[in-house]
């Protein structure tokens, strides 16, 4: 008897990522569904003629969950909801009737005027709240719906804007602090950011991108914008025929799959900088996946193609022409925060100061601009650390400035603890998250400033309410991921997991995160200071808390 042979089976279609490049223009999720009903940029009129007159109770629930975001305004979260019921109670459930709003500062810095009319909306609409978050934010709470417009109206009188500093589009561009003063600059990267946010911030040519796009420029040599970490960045570099230029990375970003940017290995002039962002912001709207939320980031298309691929694709389709190849420039060991006093290009200086976690006030930020005004400066700047930078001052006032910038709890000469420690906003506020951040970190701080006073190397500890980074806790030396967790009595309470051992610069890479161990809140001080004095005791002359924890027998980082 002969038989005949099966078929051989067929290879199982691969399901489409939403590429629209490829074909894919149907929306494939809610959200794809919700920015093809109605760009979400237009929902500004209905804020302005419909909800801003009726109030919250009328906001149609797509604009609310979805669109506000491209103008600035998440739905915070509702008090008295423990973390608990973060993942298990529906948007509606964890929705208060007010709202964060962030306000854009591209390139970080901002006038006397802007930074008095981030104040007073502040103290006038957010019940004077206001945190610098670590792209370059001032982030308000508190907000009413109805206050919207009027606020719209004060921060654009003076220059500001809340456009796209959410939702999926180009967020904030993030820039050097200190360009156009800082000694060590190589090439000051504002013209190009300013280029930038006039020509495609508000274009609705770009703002439905498959997700979030962050945008990272400086000529400072020293990353003082984490480019590594971002969707786009262009670094200040000195091409040996060219001249002084940018270095091209692209694909960073944290969450909870994390990726490191990769080198274009391509030099750009100043002037060609909008251009080729256009290029790339291009690739991820057309390339992008639209698919699954969670693969929605451009690290995900750059790790597929490889940074070859990439680099072609931008070239022959987006730029129609070759880029000029660059080696790679010198990479600082590690991103500098611009905290303490340094000497600028024309003899004045800049005073960086460290916040306690990026947590300011209204009136705090109104007395700051009385400081800055009465010692001869105007103007500030924000940094991706969550430090406050005063730009102009001469040099007999730097003194005085200092003192006085004290006295607000703004510490320019701040201890290694006050210096690297960030938190995110966590569960007083976010929706998504499942700890207390911002108390836990301060509380952190003040314990370990009196317990291990001698810290002489820095350590990096971010503290964040969720799994999703936004303090990056991947790239610390101690992360700490907000998760609830079994105390010693078996009672379910704020914890965290630890990873240890992360850094951005030279030797960038991602912590390693200690199998199976959880540390309560409260035990958070003891746990610190034991890993830094462990850590003090037996480093290597000139060895960084990051290679120590490298080589460090597990057991004895728990």
């Amino acid at each position: 008897m002969t038989t005949t042979p099966a078929a051989p089976a067929r290879p199982r279609r691969r399901k489409g990522e939403g590429q629209w490049a490829l074909g894919y223009r149907e929306p494939l999720n809610a959200n794809e569904q919700s920015k093809k009903d109605d760009n979400p940029l237009n929902v500004r009129a209905r804020i302005e003629n419909i909800y801003a007159h009726r109030g919250f109770e009328s906001i149609d629930g797509g604009d609310l969950r979805g669109r506000f975001r491209w103008w600035g305004l998440y739905t915070q979260r509702k008090a008295g909801i423990d973390g608990g019921k973060t993942a298990t109670l529906e948007p509606e459930e964890l929705d208060d009737d007010r709202f964060m709003m962030r306000v854009r500062v591209d390139g970080g810095q901002l006038s006397l005027e802007q930074l008095r009319a981030i104040a007073d909306v502040s103290v006038d609409f957010g019940r004077g709240t206001a945190d610098v978050t670590d792209r370059q934010n001032i982030q308000y709470h508190w907000i009413d719906v109805r206050d919207v417009p009027t606020i719209w109206q004060r921060l654009e009188s003076v220059g500001l804007s809340t456009q796209e500093a959410c939702g999926d589009c180009p967020r904030v561009i993030m820039g050097s602090p200190v360009a156009g003063v800082s000694a060590d600059e190589i090439i000051d990267g504002r013209p190009a950011i300013d280029a930038i946010e006039s020509r495609y911030i508000g274009d609705q040519a770009f703002s439905n991108l498959p997700r979030k796009f962050k945008t990272a420029i400086s000529g400072h040599p020293g990353h003082d914008v984490v480019p590594q970490i971002n969707d786009v960045a262009f670094i200040g570099a000195v091409h040996p025929e060219h001249g002084p230029g940018f270095d091209v990375w692209v694909g960073g970003g944290l969450s909870t799959n994390p990726h490191l940017a990769l080198r274009l290995g391509a030099w750009v002039p100043l002037d060609e900088v909008p251009a080729v962002w256009e290029g790339v912001v291009s690739i991820f709207r057309d390339y992008g996946y639209r698919r699954l939320r969670s693969r929605a980031r451009l690290k995900f298309l750059v790790q597929d193609w490889g940074i070859e691929k990439f680099r072609e694709v931008l070239e022959t389709k987006y730029l129609q022409r070759t880029l000029i190849d660059l080696d790679a420039p010198p990479v600082p060991d590690t991103p500098v925060d611009h905290v303490g006093v340094h000497r600028q290009v024309d003899g004045r200086f800049y005073v960086g100061a460290a916040t306690t976690v990026g947590r300011i006030s209204g009136p705090m930020l109104q007395q700051l601009a009385d400081v800055v005004e009465a010692h001869g400066s105007d103007r500030v700047a924000l940094t991706p650390m969550q430090k406050i930078v005063v730009l102009d001052i001469e040099e007999d006032r730097v003194e005085s400035l200092v003192a006085a910038l004290a006295e607000l709890g703004l510490h320019a000469r701040p201890s290694q603890w006050r210096q690297h420690t960030m938190a995110c906003t966590g569960i007083e506020y976010c929706k998504l998250a499942i700890v207390n951040t911002k108390d836990r970190a301060a509380h952190l701080i003040d314990e370990l400033e009196q317990r291990v006073p001698e810290l002489d190397s820095p350590i990096t500890v971010n503290v964040n309410g969720c799994p999703n980074s936004c303090a990056r806790i991947q790239t610390a030396d101690i992360g700490l991921k907000g998760q609830l967790v079994m105390d010693e009595d078996g009672r379910q309470v704020e914890g965290f997991q630890v990873h240890l051992g992360g850094a951005l610069g030279l030797d960038a890479g991602f912590g390693r995160k200690l199998r199976a161990h959880k540390v309560t809140g409260d035990q958070l001080p003891d746990y610190v200071e034991k890993l830094s004095r462990t850590y003090l005791a037996h480093r290597e002359d000139g060895e960084s808390f990051a290679a120590w924890v490298a080589r460090a027998d597990e057991e004895v980082l728990r």
